[in-house]
């Protein structure tokens, strides 16, 4: 064959790999002259020195690489990152095919052509190949940009499986992202000319009627949204291995941040967390699970399971080798020495960074932030620099800190509540009773995405403020009648409240709002032994620190409202059980304080951002006193509002008696996960959160001296606070009664009409009652007018069965220890009935009779009959015996008893009752005062006694018990623990902690330590906990604080 006049072929030499294209070029040689061999060879060598490499990136475009043909991974990887510009490159790998439909990683320690079949002719593409718990963890919106790239893909190619209303939701998110706010005609030529999922024509409808509710959202907030309610689907960053058990069942394997899943079909099965896991090995196509000792008990101890060959079972390994070295180590594990003569095993090793080195070094702000482009945004340029007007991320110890850029903050038609006067309540009525919380009221609502990213914001991070004054809220304004629970995506925004906005999504696939969470918060229980707290260390760390418990404190307390204003009344409009009055009553007293509090809320997280940024240099934003002092004066005009929650607490508890549908919505709701307290004392946060406003501030005016820039303002604010607290303290008195009162109501059988005008309730505890068969346990409750002592009822009930009713008129009490030769007893002189009683110690038994004495004196100069009309004293029948149950460890995991609605006789082990009982001790009104006032919320690190590793929790604590949390996000506790009758102490030499800021809890042999992130917050936790868990031990009532 003759050659083409002008070129020439390159002849193959030793060099060349065999199947390689020929490269053709343009030849200097006249026609029918032939090249030397040598020079042949030359340019053979030259073109052997390059291997162009195509890689498909996550917006579809398609970029080639030039590597040298021996080069490892690393190289090829490197000029990815570096193209890119990509800080956080190590949650993202290169991903091939050498056989069809199954992709394999790109390892970085091994030369490409020994990984790669083809690599010429072969498409390597980027993906995500580390999916984080929680998105708030990525602190780059370049990084949150190419996740919800990835979120695109899977959803096209079925990966991330859901219902059709989640993926319609998804759709519009990303819609959002790229073309902008909702225009009918634009959006359905995009939907014609992009696919975003496989049956895509019948969800067309569904996207658009979610798209014109994300009016206003930036690019940005899009990204977030995408992956916050991608996050919490079940197949979110799941990638399955298929493979079959010992019995021959198909199942899929899959690996995340908790361990390693197996799945049927699409449900997942069994979850083997890295904490149960003592090794992971592989035999050929066997894939190997060992369990620890502890875990396994008498069953097998390694699980087996058969995957389809040996690569494939090799490559599942390696995942599963690198997910556990990235999430759950400090640094990056050495690489295996190479053995002299011979190896046994696989020397293979992650060779990246772990999440806590990426974070680390994305904090040290190693590579400038340079402006990236959005394939498919209307303006392409988007600012990747951190400002006000996007997600601010923090990867302190505690949490990041969202700006005003949330999604919350663009359309939020009572956003202009903390930069402007509030109308009176009196006046609420007039002037907005027109406003729709369906439109958007932000001024730049139609500006494009993109633009709209860039927007500028003033000093404080606020942007411009619609008309001042909160609209009028309708009663009945709220959930979708079809919406089994209101979405997390929806909580902290306007679309809580309007129902124009409310999806259909089922609880475990609905989003949350991109509230920012803290980074390496651990679902699996990671260890985090070396997590070394980094803040600021000058002299203004305690009104940092104070101000970062406001913002802790506020975020507990907005979702506490929540539970009120969004899932309480999701609950009765879904079953329309609550009279229409009732609804009026109850939402127009406590919608406008919840959305004030959203404003105030943002103020503080915005000023929290500015004060953790560089711009803090400056100094102007490390203040916290000017925003208290604004909002605390606009708080003043809701007092009208606080003075009525006795009505709404008195009125609903007649309407649960009038009404048998209102009062089984009431108790199964009060049995779900979200409400981890008693319904009604929600409703007295409002007013309780003032107390905490007024002692947060009196530290802030002890710390900031005369000359300080803050100290007027602080001290003006507490000036302020302590005006609303002193008018309103009669009520919170009066409050906390009722409320504690309708709460005994409920658990107590017997005993009718126990809310009575002039009863008050002064102790509750448990006492053992002397009887022929001997000390039998009792609950005992004392009233201002009455002594009421109960039996625990039936097995597995919440109730507890009334066994007698003393009077306090003409009571008497003495101690006859000596008479009856029982430790710690006295006797109760009752007009018609006389009993004997031991406490559990000599203290418990001083608290109750320095109580029964004040009581017996006060109600002999009171005129209050004894008021139980129409109450019937019920006498169970006897059984053969009454045994006294034993001491059990009451930290309870929220996914058993807080998640089942089925009967009336299940409870909560928390509630001060059942603590009591268990715990053989009593709390007083007191102690409950006391405890309303210790109330405290933040991340801590976990240890319990036996283990190695910490675990970073979000902890609350309030009515004497510890609720744990995954994130600040969190809808409910993942577990409690009652702290009655615990120490707090720091930690011995022999508990072997070598840690600073942690204090150490133990009740008998149950001890547990916790690590805090500064010597304030340290002392403050130790503070609220010993004042609030041996509250009862001081006997008598403390003098109030003035």
């Amino acid at each position: 064959m003759g050659e083409i006049e002008g070129t020439y072929r390159a002849l193959q030499t030793p060099g060349a790999r065999l199947g390689a294209q020929p490269s053709v070029g343009v030849s200097t040689l006249e026609p029918g002259q032939a090249p030397s061999l040598g020079t042949a060879r030359t340019v053979a060598r030259t073109q052997e020195k390059h291997l162009p490499l195509r890689v498909k990136l996550l917006d579809n475009s398609v970029e080639t690489f030039d590597v040298e043909p021996r080069c490892e991974g690393q190289v090829l990887l490197s000029q990815v990152w570096r193209r890119l510009n990509l800080m956080e490159c190590d949650y993202f790998g290169l991903e091939f095919q050498n056989t069809p439909s199954y992709w394999v990683w790109l390892e970085p320690m091994k030369p490409i052509v020994r990984q790669v079949r083809k690599p010429k002719n072969a498409m390597l593409r980027l993906a995500v190949k580390f999916f984080p718990p929680d998105p708030g963890q990525l602190q780059e919106e370049f990084t949150r940009y190419l996740f919800a790239l990835q979120l695109k893909r899977d959803l096209l190619e079925e990966r991330l499986t859901c219902a059709d209303t989640t993926a319609a939701l998804l759709t519009s998110h990303l819609l959002q992202s790229e073309i902008g706010d909702y225009e009918e005609t634009l959006d359905r030529e995009h939907l014609r000319a992009n696919r975003y999922l496989p049956r895509q024509e019948r969800a067309v409808e569904k996207i658009l009627e979610f798209h014109q509710k994300h009016t206003g959202q930036t690019p940005a907030e899009s990204d977030f949204q995408v992956l916050e309610v991608a996050r919490k689907l079940e197949m979110y960053g799941v990638r399955f291995h298929k493979a079959s058990d010992r019995e021959g069942a198909k199942i899929n394997l899959a690996v995340s941040h908790m361990g390693v899943l197996v799945f049927q079909c699409a449900t997942k099965i069994n979850t083997f967390n890295w904490s149960r896991v003592r090794k992971l090995s592989f035999k050929r196509k066997r894939f190997l699970i060992k369990l620890h000792p502890e875990v396994h008990g008498p069953y097998q101890d390694t699980l087996e399971f058969l995957l389809g060959s040996r690569d494939e079972c090799k490559n599942f390994w390696k995942i599963c080798v690198e997910y556990h070295t990235f999430f759950r180590l400090f640094d990056q594990p050495k690489p295996k020495a190479k053995a002299v003569f011979f190896s046994r095993g696989s020397s293979f090793r992650y060779s990246g960074r772990t999440q806590r080195q990426l974070v680390d070094y994305v904090k040290d702000g190693a590579t400038k932030r340079t402006p990236y482009e959005r394939r498919h945004s209307r303006t392409r340029t988007s600012s990747r620099a951190l400002t006000a007007d996007l997600p601010k991320q923090s990867v302190s110890f505690t949490e990041g800190v969202r700006t005003s850029a949330s999604p919350l903050s663009t359309r939020a038609s009572f956003y202009s509540v903390p930069t402007s006067p509030v109308a009176p309540p009196g006046q609420r009525d007039v002037q907005d009773s027109g406003v729709s919380l369906t439109e958007p009221q932000a001024p730049h609502a139609k500006r494009p995405a993109a633009e709209r990213s860039r927007g500028p914001v003033d000093s404080a991070g606020a942007r411009q403020a619609p008309p001042p004054g909160p609209p009028a809220l309708q009663p009945c304004q709220g959930l979708s009648v079809d919406s089994p629970q209101p979405s997390p995506s929806t909580r902290r925004s306007p679309l809580s409240l309007g129902p124009a906005f409310q999806g259909t999504l089922g609880p475990a696939e609905q989003g949350s709002p991109p509230l920012l969470s803290p980074v390496l918060s651990e679902a699996g229980g990671a260890g985090m032994d070396d997590e070394e707290p980094k803040h600021k260390s000058t002299g203004v760390d305690e009104a940092y620190f104070i101000a970062k418990e406001i913002l802790a404190t506020e975020r507990t307390y907005l979702k506490d409202l929540e539970v009120i204003t969004v899932w309480f009344r999701s609950a009765v409009v879904k079953e329309d059980a609550m009279p229409a009055d009732l609804m009026a009553l109850l939402f127009s007293n406590i919608d406008p304080i919840y959305e004030f509090h959203r404003g105030f809320l943002r103020e503080v997280e915005q000023r929290l951002a500015l004060w953790d940024g560089p711009s803090s240099a400056a100094g102007g934003h490390q203040r916290i006193g000017d925003i208290l002092l604004r909002n605390l004066r606009q708080l003043q005009q809701f007092t009208g509002y606080f003075q009525r929650h006795d009505e709404v607490l008195t009125e609903l508890e007649r309407a649960t008696k009038r009404s048998r549908k209102l009062e089984t919505v009431y108790r199964e709701f009060e049995l779900q996960k979200v409400c981890y307290l008693p319904l009604n004392s929600f409703l007295l946060k409002p007013i309780q959160r003032l107390g905490h406003y007024r002692l947060l501030l009196r530290r802030l005016c002890a710390f900031c001296s005369p000359g300080h820039r803050d100290h007027a303002d602080c001290r003006d604010a507490l000036q302020v606070i302590t005006e609303v607290t002193s008018t309103l303290q009669h009520s919170l008195v009066r409050l906390e009664n009722l409320q504690k009162l309708t709460e005994l109501q409920r658990d107590l059988i017997g005993i009718e009409n126990l809310i009575a005008p002039g009863r008050e309730f002064i102790r509750e505890g448990c006492l053992h009652k002397l009887t022929r068969k001997g000390l039998q346990q009792r609950m005992f409750f004392l009233f201002s007018d009455m002594l009421l002592y109960t039996s625990r009822g039936a097995s597995g009930t919440s109730h507890f069965r009334m066994r007698g009713l003393l009077p306090l008129r003409g009571m008497l009490v003495e101690e006859s220890q000596s008479e009856w030769s029982v430790p710690h007893c006295f006797t109760i002189y009752a007009a018609q009935k006389t009993i004997v009683v031991a406490a559990s110690t000599r203290l418990e038994k001083e608290k109750w009779m320095h109580d029964l004495n004040g009581a017996i004196e006060a109600a002999k100069g009171s005129d209050t009959a004894l008021a139980l009309t129409g109450s019937t004293v019920c006498t169970p029948p006897r059984r053969p015996s009454d045994e006294a149950s034993s001491e059990q460890e009451l930290e309870e995991d929220a996914r058993g008893t807080h998640g089942s609605s089925e009967g009336q006789g299940q409870h909560r082990a928390n509630t001060t009752v059942h603590v009591c009982w268990y715990r053989n001790t009593s709390v007083s009104r007191a102690d409950h005062s006391t405890a309303v006032e210790n109330q405290l919320s933040g991340y801590l690190l976990r240890k319990f006694k036996n283990s190695n590793g910490w675990q970073k929790l979000w902890v609350v604590f309030t009515n004497f018990c510890l609720f744990f949390y995954k994130t600040h996000q969190d809808d409910y506790p993942l577990a409690s623990l009652p702290l009655l009758g615990y120490s707090v102490s720091i930690p011995r030499e022999a508990d072997g902690i070598h840690k600073e800021h942690v204090f150490k809890l133990q009740f008998k042999s149950h001890v547990y330590f916790f690590r805090a992130e500064s010597k304030y917050t340290f002392g403050r936790w130790m503070e609220v906990i010993e004042r609030a868990s041996s509250s009862s031990g001081r006997v008598g009532v403390p003098e109030e604080e003035t």
